[in-house]
């Protein structure tokens, strides 16, 4: 499916749900990394390659789940970006779809802007799945306040340089999360691991979004 298709199709869902939704469905906001936004999708990172954006959405689409995504503008701000992610949830939740149907999945910068939504919605029932998005002395630590919110998947990779655990990080240890699991790949393809459709993650995404 080209890309231009899949966005009509993505658009179309949404309208769908803002208009009729299905509150049986699982809802995936999937957010994707920083080259994304300043490169086209046919255009290799010089160390890791093709970002696999078409391939990701194409293996967590499932019978049961629609797929929020589209590919960002350069240079978006993340903090900014989650308040128009927060709006497309408080759009679903306000017409009956429950918080724990709804899952954002977000890799590298996709996964801080998906932090940015955990703390701006503080709803412990919304699922969230940070991949790669935890590193020493990054942004977020630099918030005394920053916390986090709702039921977690970090998945992070053994060979990705500087990266930490997130229950390392400080605005986990402040947080109070109830329903967490972590899990560290060893896959040895550095932050590369994220541009690509593995399953090593996207398998343990997609059991976290039909967990109960």
């Amino acid at each position: 499916m080209k890309l231009r298709n899949i966005f009509i199709a993505v658009l179309s869902l949404f309208s769908m749900v803002i208009y009729g939704q299905n509150s049986k469905k699982h809802y995936i906001f999937f957010l994707h990394n920083k080259f994304l936004e300043d490169h086209s999708l046919q255009e290799k990172h010089p160390k890791y390659g093709v970002a696999e954006y078409e391939s990701i959405l194409h293996q967590l689409k499932d019978k049961n789940t629609i797929i929020i995504s589209e590919k960002r503008k350069a240079n978006t701000e993340p903090s900014v970006y989650a308040e128009k992610v927060k709006k497309q949830i408080d759009s679903l939740m306000g017409k009956g779809v429950k918080a724990g149907m709804i899952t954002i999945v977000g890799t590298s910068q996709g996964g801080y802007i998906a932090q940015y939504v955990s703390y701006y919605e503080k709803n412990p029932q919304l699922k969230f799945v940070f991949i790669g998005a935890s590193f020493k002395d990054d942004s977020l630590e630099k918030d005394k306040n920053f916390r986090l919110y709702g039921r977690i998947l970090s998945i992070t990779e053994k060979s990705d340089d500087s990266h930490v655990p997130l229950s390392h990080e400080q605005r986990f240890i402040r947080s109070d999360i109830k329903d967490f699991k972590e899990i560290e790949l060893n896959t040895g393809l550095n932050h590369g691991f994220l541009f690509k459709a593995l399953k090593d993650w996207i398998i343990p995404v997609k059991s976290w979004v039909y967990r109960k």
